[in-house]
């Protein structure tokens, strides 16, 4: 199982990113696909999730209405839209995988994890 995530960048607030994470050793049909970000000193915080069965996603209220997650299984990758970006958004992604799971319901507890891109919302 390897996840590995691009797309990060240095973005004035207000911007918009997409972020890419690829996916191999699985298959997006069979497990879902969490985004995570850890800002410096925090602890790491869920974004998003999408669900293997479906197009059903999850959101945290903080980027509700501004993020948007996606999937295309003919290239093995979810990606995340992010737009109207602020500084509080600055972090490392993660995208996550469990491969006990289907769905997203326990989406807190991922165990297989790629190794972050970096980014920064800054004037």
């Amino acid at each position: 199982v390897q996840l590995v995530e691009s797309g990060g960048a240095l973005v004035q607030p207000g911007g918009s990113l997409r972020l890419s994470c690829v996916v191999s050793g699985f298959s997006l049909d069979s497990h879902p696909i969490g985004w995570f970000r850890q800002a410096p000193g925090k602890e790491p915080e869920g974004v998003s999730c999408i669900s293997s069965r479906d197009d059903s996603t999850v959101m945290t209220p903080l980027v509700r209405g501004r993020f948007t997650v996606s999937r295309d299984k003919s290239r093995n990758t979810v990606y995340l839209q992010m737009t109207s970006l602020k500084p509080e958004d600055t972090a490392v992604y993660y995208c996550a995988t469990d491969e006990y799971e289907s769905t997203c319901d326990n989406w807190g507890a991922m165990d297989s994890w790629g190794k972050g891109t970096q980014v920064t919302v800054s004037s």
